[in-house]
């Protein structure tokens, strides 16, 4: 044992020491750090983390393909990823729930508009949406194939686009957010109340964009704890800006859905300093001027995935028009229905996110049975969490409802959506999931496809015959949702296995 102990303790100053040694070329440096480790763990279970940033960021023990050993170490792996994710997304989405919880004291009206209001902003954020995902995609497939200058520029690029665009984006809104609210079929009261919470959201859009995008870098280089960080400070801040706003507390007036959009805005400005000031001192930007050639990149892997988005949130607003026909107080359970099951769904999406990162990494260093692991390890985990959060909504609907309203006819109708919702979890974790790993190796055209099939040729006919060719009852229309997403599933499930997306290359062209 003291020899074993003695030769761990040699091997891990060996592999201290090299690191430390810029005068070696990357790949021969990357190749003796592997045969050091290798030799290391023979000795203790002592190992460097799985990202290395000065050597190559696979520089781990070289465990057979899909054995034990290498599914400990993506589970691993897939934990340190998505946990801070999972924190991050849901303290994230807690903003748009805070607001629903706050402003359900005034009536379903405001919880109504406010829903409606986070549709329109979705739909207006797709593009920054898409840019997100090819921003994701892009670095971490740079950052895999040891090019981190690269990533860095490409960072820094996708960035100014994002805040030309948000300008862009935001005008738009200011401009035609009556408009969108009349289209989606607000009754004249539930109008006003959504022009005044759009006027704020897109007044501050600049800021959310640079929040949104400044994490999808972060989560391109593997670090999903620092935009945790920054949702932490952002949901504290905006949960007593938001209560102070819409009450009138402290001395100030009573603003009601005004006080929530404010609220957003500001709590955002520290979220976005913070992750810009933490992306320069990790070295994630670098001040360059704009490079077409890697925007380019961006744009290849990213507008696939922005209309994508366009095509979900027109299926979503269509959606919510056929919901609109059974009147304001269903799709005020709707909407607390959807805050409810965001939970889970946050959940899902961290494992996604987690998916994306991991698998962009591992087909940036050539690993392609290792994405393969990883995106095997990142649905177990999905689907463990996302059925047993199917198993709370089922069976205790009416203690999670009593939490966001006592409006008892909106907990009749969300207890409802709620048990048609559980059916659902499971397939929606395997979509995730599977849509994550083939957005991290750059497959977002398929995505595309998938999405187009489970919106419009399923979700919207069937919710409009529901409602207004044959209006049999919401619990119809709710249910089409379970349809979708079983076809979802099985698509993204057949493509995955057919191995295409092993032949798409995103960054191959490059050079350094």
């Amino acid at each position: 044992m003291r020899f074993i102990s003695v030769m761990a303790a040699i091997y891990h100053v060996l592999y201290r020491k090299l690191k430390k040694c810029d005068q070696l070329p990357i790949r021969i440096k990357a190749d003796i750090i592997i045969h050091i480790h290798e030799r290391s763990i023979c000795f203790s279970s002592i190992r460097p983390p799985f990202f290395v940033p000065s050597a190559a960021p696979f520089a781990h023990r070289k465990a057979a393909p899909g054995s034990p050993a290498m599914r400990r170490d993506v589970r691993r792996q897939m934990l340190a990823l998505a946990l801070p994710v999972i924190a991050g997304s849901l303290l994230d989405r807690a903003v748009t729930t805070t607001d629903i919880f706050l402003v359900g004291g005034l009536g379903a009206s405001a919880i109504a508009a406010v829903g409606l209001s986070q549709l329109i902003i979705v739909f207006m954020m797709s593009l920054i949406a898409g840019l997100s995902v090819g921003t994701t995609v892009v670095v971490a497939q740079l950052v895999g194939a040891q090019r981190g200058q690269r990533a860095s520029e490409a960072a820094f690029s996708a960035l100014w686009l994002g805040f030309a665009l948000s300008f862009l984006i935001g005008g738009v809104g200011l401009f035609f957010r009556r408009e969108a609210a009349f289209l989606l079929g607000a009754e004249p009261a539930l109008i006003e109340l959504i022009d005044a919470y759009l006027f704020y959201i897109f007044l501050f859009l600049p800021v959310s964009v640079g929040v949104d995008l400044l994490s999808a870098i972060m989560h391109g280089r593997a670090d999903t704890r620092t935009p945790m960080i920054a949702i932490i400070g952002v949901n504290l801040l905006h949960l007593g800006i938001a209560y102070t706003l819409i009450y009138g507390r402290f001395g100030f007036p009573a603003m009601g859905v005004r006080g929530a959009a404010i609220a957003v805005g500001v709590s955002e400005i520290f979220g976005a300093g913070y992750l810009l000031m933490r992306a320069f001192q990790k070295g994630f930007l670098h001040r360059t001027p704009l490079r077409l050639d890697l925007i380019r990149q961006v744009v290849r892997v990213g507008l696939p995935f922005c209309a994508d988005r366009l095509v979900q949130q027109v299926a979503q607003m269509s959606y919510a028009r056929a919901v609109l026909v059974y009147g304001t107080v269903t799709y005020a359970a709707h909407q607390v229905g959807l805050a409810i099951e965001a939970f889970s769904f946050m959940a899902g999406s961290g494992f996604a996110v987690a998916a994306v990162t991991s698998v962009g990494q591992s087909i940036g260093a050539s690993q392609y049975k290792r994405a393969k692991v990883a995106n095997w390890e990142a649905n177990r985990l999905a689907v463990l969490v996302m059925a047993s959060m199917g198993i709370v909504f089922f069976f205790f609907p009416y203690l999670l409802l009593r939490l966001f309203t006592e409006d008892a006819e909106v907990i009749r109708l969300g207890t409802l959506f709620l048990k048609i919702v559980a059916l659902i979890q499971i397939p929606l974790a395997i979509t995730m999931v599977l849509s994550g790993s083939l957005k991290g190796a750059g497959d977002t055209r398929f995505l595309l496809t998938v999405t187009f099939v489970g919106a419009w040729l399923i979700r919207v006919p069937l919710a409009f015959y529901f409602s207004f060719v044959q209006p049999l009852g919401i619990t119809y229309v709710w249910g089409v949702m379970v349809v979708d997403w079983f076809v979802r599933m099985t698509l993204t499930l057949l493509r995955y296995r057919s191995e295409k997306w092993q032949s798409i290359r995103v960054v191959e062209q490059e050079r350094s």
